[in-house]
C-alpha cells in the first residue's frame, strides 16, 4: 500500500471520528481526497500530532484516529509515553512510514533502523500491529474504530510513493480550526460518547 491508499481507507473508515492528519504530505493528501468538519491538519507543527490527538480523545472520549508520519513522530517521541500511560484512552495512532521523507525529496530517514512498534509497547500500549497490506489494514482499521477504548498504534508499512504531495495547506487555517472545535463539541456528536 502507498500513502494514497492509506489515507483514503482511513477516511473511508470513519464517518464523524475525530482525525488529527500530521503535518505535511498526510495533512496535505486528506485534504485533497475529502475536506470534512471531522478532519484536523495540523501544520507548521511535526511532532506534535500525539499531543493534539491525545488531547482531542481525552476531551471527547470517542474514538480518535491520528495519522502521524514515522520522521514525525521520532522528532517527538514523548507522546508515545504520554498516550501509554492513559489506560483508557481512545486513541488510535495511525503512522505511515516508507523510510523516506517525501517532503523534503524522498530522503532516506532514520526510521528505517527504528522498531517503533517495539518503542510503542514499551510505553504502555496495550494494542501494537503492523501492516503493509491495504486490505488487512482496512479490516483492522474498521474494527477498531467500532471497539477502541484504549491506545492502539498501527504502524503501516509503504511502498514508496509515485504520487507529489497537493500543495501546502492554504490561509484559512483560523476557520479550519473552528470548523474543527465546533464539530467535536456539538452537543449531539458530544452524546455519542454517553
Amino acid at each position: 500500500m502507498n500513502r494514497l491508499q492509506a489515507i483514503e481507507a482511513i477516511i473511508n473508515a470513519t464517518v464523524d471520528e475525530p482525525i488529527i492528519f500530521a503535518p505535511g504530505n498526510p495533512a496535505r493528501i486528506a485534504r485533497g481526497i475529502a475536506d470534512r468538519p471531522n478532519h484536523f491538519y495540523l501544520t507548521g507543527s511535526n511532532g506534535l500530532g500525539s499531543s493534539v490527538g491525545i488531547g482531542v480523545a481525552m476531551e471527547s472520549r470517542r474514538p480518535t484516529v491520528l495519522v502521524d508520519a514515522d520522521g514525525s513522530l521520532l522528532t517527538n517521541p514523548a507522546g508515545l509515553i504520554t498516550a501509554g500511560l492513559m489506560v483508557d484512552l481512545p486513541l488510535i495512532h495511525i503512522v505511515l512510514g516508507s523510510g523516506l521523507h517525501s517532503a523534503g525529496g524522498n530522503q532516506v530517514m532514520l526510521s528505517q533502523r527504528a522498531d517503533l512498534c517495539g518503542l510503542a509497547s514499551a510505553s504502555g500500549y496495550p494494542h501494537v500491529f503492523s501492516t503493509g497490506r491495504l486490505e488487512e489494514f482496512t479490516g483492522l482499521l474498521r474494527r477498531l474504530i467500532a471497539t477502541c477504548s484504549s491506545p492502539t498504534f498501527i504502524r503501516c508499512e509503504l511502498a514508496e510513493d509515485s504520487v507529489s504531495a497537493p500543495i501546502r495547506i492554504g490561509a484559512d487555517l483560523e476557520d479550519h480550526a473552528r470548523r474543527f472545535y465546533d464539530h467535536v463539541s456539538a452537543p449531539e456528536w458530544l452524546a455519542g460518547a454517553a
